[in-house]
């Protein structure tokens, strides 16, 4: 982490195909069109199962057309065909129902069916069939949000920093946009794709400069950097199971610079939210460098806590983090109070087969890790310790016949959530639980500590942030128990 502050994470085909039609001036062009190519599924689409195809195939489909319409890439037959594949697929898939909870959403399939009509108003070569062809828009989508966006962004007023992180929705409108500034290393929204539609064109500057940076292997992840919410995610994970490791001194140092009066953010250019602030908090503590818990403040509810103000909905693992963040501040003015209500509002978000799920994970077993660990440690009464049996009974009933454990299939990752969540459940000498252990560890050994798998986190695709999950399999194949033995060097 400490070589690479910009963090790690898997490259997004949503965000590659934005690319490909913003930016083909942005060295790595061709190699970002055949990375598309060599992705599409059989089925036409593009990215993960169920709806989680629908906006990374908008993308790839429109970033296709786009080059189709250009010209100059080679034979235009295999682009032609991977985009009526694509077409095909996006006729079932916009009329499927409600799309997954991912971050703008509602802005991006409006804006790119949209783009994909202009494109079919006059098809090119290859593509006559879809002439005039029009695609549904999802019921429980309002194109009127989109509208309202861009009206906002026409206005040249600042616009909400959250908002910068999908600012390609805008269209012709994001380009300098005046409510809009790169923020660090010269990122938008730390998204390589806002950042290109800002950009525009290939003007020298320190948004061309990120952008070659990003993108210098070719494909492109939907955020970077992601400095703050790799570090303290790795760094939390592994001090609560306790791994032996000595934090480097500099490392801890930024981590605390990066913390504010508002939080922390993940990175420039995003705004701060209560899920980054809370695991930065609780990571420093474990380290042996708490600071005031104080800064979650502006984002209790009265009821729960809100990732940021103004939230649509809630989350339960940004409540958990919060919850594991007071528990290291007990002396804390109110803080056994409000422990005692987040505790309970998070009882009751419990699904009735045991497990929790979240909108910033496809996977309920990483929403039931964070609920179930930030209960057991520190919600002690009945209510809470009863959600936790609940939780472990769920984790028990869904184990695979090989050990792991997995939504679509089983992974390292969620394996490792469910290793974490038992083993930290506090029902020490339950049979059943040290036999899953087992199995469950025997699966992770079989993998060789390697954290290969799908992508799993909601960002506007679906992604892997790598050394995150690599710290959760490398936690849950550690064996020993007790307290941490992580520490802060000077």
């Amino acid at each position: 982490m400490v070589d690479n502050p910009a963090g790690e994470t898997s490259a997004s085909v949503y965000e590659t195909g934005r690319l490909v039609g913003l930016a083909p001036w942005l060295p790595g062009h061709d190699v970002r069109v055949s990375w598309l190519l060599d992705r599409q599924r059989a089925d036409g689409g593009w990215g993960g199962p169920d709806g989680y195809a629908l906006v990374p195939t908008l993308s790839a489909t429109e970033a296709l057309l786009t080059v189709l319409r250009r010209g100059g890439h080679g034979p235009a037959g295999p682009l032609a065909g991977a985009a009526h594949r694509g077409l095909a697929f996006l006729a079932g898939a916009l009329d499927a129902g409600a799309p997954p909870d991912l971050p703008a959403t509602d802005l991006i399939v409006p804006a790119l069916r949209e783009d994909v009509e202009r494109h079919l108003a006059r098809p090119p070569a290859g593509l006559a069939g879809w002439a005039g062809a029009r695609l549904p828009l999802p019921a429980a989508l309002d194109p009127g949000r989109l509208t309202r966006v861009r009206g906002l962004l026409a206005t040249g007023r600042p616009v909400p920093e959250k908002l910068a992180h999908a600012l390609e929705v805008a269209g012709d409108g994001a380009r300098r946009a005046a409510g809009v500034r790169p923020a660090g290393a010269g990122a938008v929204g730390a998204s390589p794709a806002a950042t290109a539609a800002w950009l525009g064109r290939p003007e020298p500057g320190p948004a061309l400069d990120y952008l070659r940076a990003v993108g210098a292997r070719g494909p492109v992840p939907c955020a970077s950097p992601i400095t703050v919410f790799e570090r303290a995610w790795v760094l939390g994970i592994l001090a609560r199971a306790g791994v032996p490791l000595a934090v480097p001194g500099s490392l801890v140092a930024e981590l605390r610079a990066a913390v504010g009066a508002s939080g922390a953010a993940t990175g420039p250019g995003l705004p701060a939210d209560a899920d980054t602030t809370s695991v930065t908090l609780y990571a420093l503590a474990r380290l042996g460098r708490p600071l005031e818990v104080s800064r979650l403040d502006a984002y209790d509810t009265g009821r729960h806590f809100c990732t940021w103000p103004g939230e649509d909905g809630a989350s339960v693992t940004t409540n958990a983090h919060v919850l594991d963040a007071l528990g290291q501040h007990p002396a804390h003015p109110g803080v056994a109070a409000t422990v005692d209500r987040v505790a309970g509002w998070l009882v009751e978000r419990q699904e009735p087969d045991g497990r929790w799920a979240d909108r910033w994970h496809a996977s309920a077993y990483y929403a039931t890790y964070c609920v179930l660990l930030a209960l057991a440690d520190h919600a002690p009464g009945a209510a809470a310790r009863a959600a936790v049996r609940r939780g472990v009974g769920w984790l028990l009933d869904t184990q695979r016949a090989d050990g792991s454990w997995g939504r679509w299939g089983g992974t390292a990752e969620e394996t490792a959530y469910a290793v974490l969540a038992l083993a930290g459940a506090g029902l020490p000498g339950n049979t059943r639980v040290d036999a899953a252990l087992g199995r469950g560890r025997r699966r992770l050994s079989e993998w060789d500590g390697r954290a290969d798998g799908p992508a799993l986190w909601h960002d506007k695709d679906l992604y892997r942030p790598t050394l995150i999950v690599r710290a959760a399999v490398l936690a849950a194949s550690w064996s020993t128990s007790g307290t941490s033995t992580a520490t802060a060097q000077p």
